[in-house]
């Protein structure tokens, strides 16, 4: 049996490579990036014990540090078949080039158009008219199915070393033609709208595409208006099966565009209600000045679209933080780096509705969640590479509530305290959302840990499993412990005491003389361990309050007061 390592095996094609593979009766590895058990850029973390054949998609606009995986790859696998394109562009040619000098047995697939492009067209389709240039403009739209079935044969079979395919469906098609048939197969009343390719240009930069890249392919739809791309016969001289035509993709892919919600938890919409669609505009929870709760503004601003390497995310709902109210106030005006108006929120779950170009790990539909930066509205746009998939067994807008508070107790309890079995620590203000965290991650670590929490937070915090629970109103703190963590502001004399109870101290508050005091970086693949941690049942996620966005000024003044606990999420919908 061929064990087989798929790079990307959750982007467009490799997760077909990986599926037809099983199918096949080979065993895979699936490397999927972001999410742990190796990574590209870093070599040595590959898991090529082993292993006989890698599929390799190369997710990066240059080819610097190409030389190390391949390398690598030959030091362990005979046979590399690499995802290149038809375009051949610089970083292409020279993985090529590397591959071709390795002593790999190799075989180089360069699609044409994926057929996968034409979801770039969903919200306009849904909208019922797609505005571009060159609508005459002709490709032969490959199915991913049909690229994965070739980059498979040549993964398994012998005969495919220094073969270079260029792989087409097996019709060549203008972009009229593709709005029209997405059309009938959808029964979306959607047609192909001709514009000026000056007017094309400026909204392809309003995207985010580069000018070099905007001009470079409003260039090449140009052209093809006249010398249409020709379709090749590799994908049937190779599977031995006629390649999949264009409207067997989009009845394939009809949910994608149509973007069904995978369920009420995850849209707030019940079952049966339309489907979702992206507007023109959306709201959004800004600041435009410093100041009370009252400066909390619901705007209705343009929605915005994924630049490069970025998703749309439709938001399902953000969470509060504590440390926004020090944002709103303009406090940490000189920490952070805020322009206004500034959107709030910084913890995401929601689902995928656009992807931006060169995104590939990442499809519409999929549901997310991570730290961005406006997260209070109903949708935003976040960098791919910064998102973990969401949990599956808890509901989606439950996943809001790990975000900034998982981060930081994570962080806390294995990267500055360092928590193992026979520790003994203190996690003093266990009751907000971090401690939730806190608690269950030094309880799974092996730690015995003792927390303090008010009277009416003492029965949650137990139930994380704290081995002791302290009362701070009414009871002494213990010394004597490897590790105190304070997750609570405090006055002066009570940092001072906090200090002297511990070997050490740890704080993501109020800085403790001798302590280290830090703020949570972004990690996804912490998220994405926590995800599987939720999905596993061994970290509970609860939510202490939900309440739609709207009530987003009253949470600020509650919390000012006093009169929050845990983990409070704002759903979005």
């Amino acid at each position: 049996m061929s064990t087989v390592l798929v790079t990307g095996a959750t982007g467009t094609v490799g997760r077909q490579v990986a599926a037809q593979l099983e199918e096949a009766g080979a065993k895979v590895r699936a490397l999927i990036r972001g999410l742990g058990g190796g990574d590209l850029t870093v070599p040595e973390s590959l898991p090529l014990d082993g292993v006989d054949a890698v599929f390799l998609v190369w997710p990066f606009a240059t080819a610097d540090g190409a030389r190390a995986v391949i390398e690598a790859i030959a030091a362990r696998a005979r046979r590399v078949v690499y995802l290149s394109s038809a375009a051949v562009r610089d970083h292409e040619r020279e993985v090529e080039r590397l591959i071709e000098e390795s002593g790999l047995e190799w075989t180089f697939l360069r699609p044409h158009a994926f057929a996968a492009n034409a979801l770039r067209w969903a919200r306009q389709v849904r909208a019922g008219v797609v505005r571009g240039a060159y609508g005459a403009a002709a490709v032969p739209p490959v199915h991913e199915r049909d690229i994965a079935a070739v980059a498979v044969r040549a993964l398994l079979d012998d005969g495919q070393h220094g073969a270079v395919h260029e792989l087409t469906g097996p019709e060549s098609i203008t972009q009229a033609d593709q709005v029209r048939i997405i059309s009938e197969v959808l029964k979306f009343p959607a047609h192909w709208a001709e514009i000026p390719p000056h007017q094309a240009r400026a909204d392809l930069l309003a995207t985010g595409w580069p000018p070099e890249a905007v001009d470079g392919v409003l260039r090449f739809q140009a052209d093809l208006v006249h010398h249409p791309a020709p379709v090749t016969s590799a994908v049937e001289e190779i599977t031995k099966a006629a390649p999949r035509t264009f409207r067997s993709w989009v009845i394939d892919h009809a949910t994608d565009f149509t973007l069904r919600a995978p369920g009420p938890e995850a849209s707030g919409r019940a079952p049966g209600a339309p489907e979702a669609t992206v507007p023109a505009t959306m709201r959004a929870a800004r600041l435009h000045e410093y100041g009370d709760a009252s400066v909390i503004r619901h705007d209705r601003v343009p929605t915005p679209s994924p630049a490069p390497g970025e998703v749309l995310i439709e938001v399902a709902a953000t969470s509060f933080n504590p440390s926004e109210i020090g944002l709103r106030t303009g406090l940490l005006s000189g920490i952070l780096q805020v322009t206004l108006p500034h959107t709030l929120g910084w913890d995401v779950a929601g689902t995928v509705v656009e992807t931006g170009p060169g995104v590939t790990d990442l499809a519409p539909g999929d549901r997310v969640f991570g730290l961005v930066e406006a997260a209070a509205a109903d949708y935003v746009t976040a960098p791919a590479a910064l998102l973990a998939r969401a949990p599956e067994h808890i509901p989606l807008a439950h996943a809001a509530a790990i975000p900034t508070a998982g981060l930081t107790a994570y962080q806390a309890v294995h990267e500055h305290a360092r928590l193992t079995s026979g520790h003994h620590v203190l996690i003093n203000g266990a009751g907000g959302g971090v401690g939730m965290f806190a608690v269950q991650l030094a309880k799974l670590a092996g730690a015995t840990v003792t927390a303090t929490a008010s009277p009416r937070s003492a029965a949650a915090v137990a139930r994380y499993g704290a081995d002791h629970v302290i009362d701070y109103t009414a009871e002494p703190l213990p010394g004597g412990m490897d590790v105190v963590l304070n997750l609570a502001g405090l006055d002066e004399r009570a940092a001072a005491a906090l200090a002297g109870l511990g070997k050490t101290v740890i704080t993501i508050a109020t800085p403790i003389e001798g302590g280290t005091h830090f703020v949570a970086r972004n990690d996804p693949a912490q998220l994405a361990t926590m995800a599987a941690m939720a999905d596993a049942g061994t970290l509970a996620v609860e939510v202490a309050e939900s309440h739609p966005l709207s009530e987003l000024a009253a949470i600020h003044r509650r919390a000012e007061s006093g009169g929050t606990r845990g983990k409070i999420i704002l759903s979005v919908a």
